[in-house]
């Protein structure tokens, strides 16, 4: 498959096996969702061809597309056979008057509801629903009424709904919480077909995969184990591939330095040789990697003071519905907060909330309705909220939109930051209007590592991030010597960089730590410590 001069895959031949889970890799732009779709049969391969099962449970992307059926129906329009059986069963029974013919065709209908599970699909349907939390209040209303999260858990439910032998899932843990992330890996362990998933979750990936299909250097390398171990074998047999290149360019050196000092004289049989020697060892150009990684490095202009912030009483609701009732916390400097639950409970409210008389972001994300915030001494704050809509300037460069937040940098120096977040060249004239969302992360990345604010407010900031990205996003908060407030549902930024959790739960769960707010049916438990000490004190 290419597009004009652009090689995304060439010759590529390919088997996955049942009961393997694969884990398809490679950074944006390698064509990792085009691939899914050559392989669902969405696109057309441009050269060769593709064998898939009857049965294939895809993960549709467009939120929309179900918006007039009921809830419990999208799901189960994931058995294509059973759902179109059922559509015309039902015109059947409104006949008044059947004829012989529509009676033999009736009892074909129920034979075939009978083979798919039909008369047990409306429970099996809610089960899958209910293990991705959406209530069972919820199941017999139409798709229109439900969030964008909500509507993405249903059509994963569809994808998981018949025992398709094989699934298909292009980021499946998008929009999902940590509790619901858990839910689908546990599914997916047990899943006994073949499983494809795209997926910039590191933890997801290597909980799940027992294979990983990679797309680089313009083909597909299946390697044994999850992500980690497809990272560390690729590594190794690169070394080993650049060490017998370099042998082999030191040899051919010789060769040719022999070759010019003797292929005048009378030595020419040990000449013409060591030229075919030569011809032997000559190799094409070893293929480069398409992996492109970040260099994310957040650096601080003066620290803050000891104490950061102070929340005596916050309180924050929408029309009748309490979100944060008498929130209460003091945060010390270099703290690295995690908020996590499930969604819809609080945690931006809340982020929003402390961000309302913040220093140096004009205008304030968020207001309180009552209680006051007091951040610290000398406290400088970098943002990066979960919604980037107008957050970036339109008809500007990305060199200018960012020069604005230091007029007194070199544009040499811009163009340095811009290139750590792999803006390189003439990348970095690239209009913001034409920013995808995994480049308008990168450059609000750039502005605060520009800013260096002693203070870190991020709210799911790897939405849009590939795994390279994320990665370096881990290792850069890690070292981070500043505070740092970060909603996230991914796993491995969860433990690894959190030394304190706020974490939201419904007043229905035993809390391990200290509630330190109760809103509307809802509380937030204040442990400081990391989350595997959280989790090993009675989860």
């Amino acid at each position: 498959m290419r597009y004009g001069s652009k090689v995304l895959f060439d010759d590529v031949n390919a088997t996955f096996s049942a009961g393997r889970r694969y884990g398809l890799t490679g950074p944006n732009g390698a064509g990792k969702s085009t691939f899914m779709k050559l392989l669902t049969g969405e696109l057309p391969p441009q050269q060769g061809n593709v064998v898939r099962p009857d049965k294939l449970g895809v993960l549709k992307q467009d939120q929309f597309a179900f918006d007039q059926f009921r809830v419990v129906d999208t799901v189960i329009m994931g058995n294509h056979r059973l759902w179109a059986a059922l559509q015309e069963r039902e015109k059947l029974y409104e006949k008044t008057d059947m004829s012989d013919e529509d009676g033999m065709r009736l009892g074909e209908l129920e034979g075939i509801v009978g083979e798919e599970d039909g008369y047990s699909a409306e429970s099996d349907a809610a089960i899958l629903l209910q293990g991705l939390d959406i209530p069972d209040e919820f199941h017999e209303r139409p798709m229109s009424e439900l969030q964008g999260g909500q509507k993405v858990r249903v059509l994963l439910a569809q994808a998981l709904f018949g025992q398709p032998r094989a699934l298909l899932l292009d980021e499946p843990t998008n929009h999902l919480d940590l509790d619901s992330i858990h839910w689908l890996v546990e599914f997916l362990v047990h899943y006994e077909g073949t499983l494809i998933v795209i997926s910039h979750d590191r933890h997801f990936l290597n909980a799940v995969t027992t294979h990983t299909a990679d797309i680089d250097y313009q083909t597909i390398i299946t390697y044994t184990g999850g992500y980690d171990d497809m990272v560390m074998a690729k590594t190794q047999i690169r070394s080993r591939i650049e060490s017998q290149t370099a042998q082999r360019e030191k040899k051919i050196e010789q060769l040719n330095d022999f070759i010019a000092r003797f292929s005048a004289g009378t030595r020419s049989s040990q000449v013409q040789s060591r030229r075919k020697e030569v011809e032997r060892l000559q190799t094409n150009e070893l293929a480069r990697s398409n992996i492109q990684r970040p260099y994310i490095k957040f650096t601080i202009n003066r620290p803050s003071g000891r104490t950061v912030l102070e929340a005596k009483g916050i309180s924050k609701a929408y029309d009748d519905l309490q979100i944060i009732s008498d929130f209460n916390a003091v945060v010390t400097r270099g703290e690295r907060i995690v908020l996590m639950g499930r969604n819809g409970l609080g945690k931006t409210t809340l982020l929003k909330a402390l961000l309302a008389d913040s220093p140096n972001l004009p205008p304030a994300p968020g207001d309180v309705d009552a209680g006051t915030v007091r951040w610290g001494h000398e406290v400088s704050i970098g943002y990066f909220s979960q919604d980037h809509t107008g957050q970036i300037q339109k008809g500007m460069t990305a060199v200018e939109w960012l020069h604005q937040f230091d007029p007194d940098a070199h544009r040499q120096d811009i163009h340095g930051l811009l290139g750590q977040m792999l803006f390189t060249g003439e990348e970095g004239l690239k209009m913001t209007d034409a920013l995808s969302g995994g480049e308008t992360a990168r450059l609000l990345f750039c502005r605060i590592m520009l800013q260096k604010p002693n203070v870190l407010v991020f709210d799911e900031p790897t939405n849009h991030l590939d795994l390279e990205s994320i990665n370096a996003l881990n290792i850069a908060l890690q070292k981070y010597e500043g505070t740092v407030f970060l909603v996230t549902h991914d796993q491995d930024l969860i433990e690894e960089v959190g030394t304190r959790i706020w974490r939201f739960e419904s007043t229905t769960v035993t809390p391990s730590a200290p509630v330190v707010s109760v809103g509307d049916g809802r509380q937030v438990e204040d442990f400081k410590g990391t989350y595997e000490e959280y989790m090993g004190v009675g989860k």
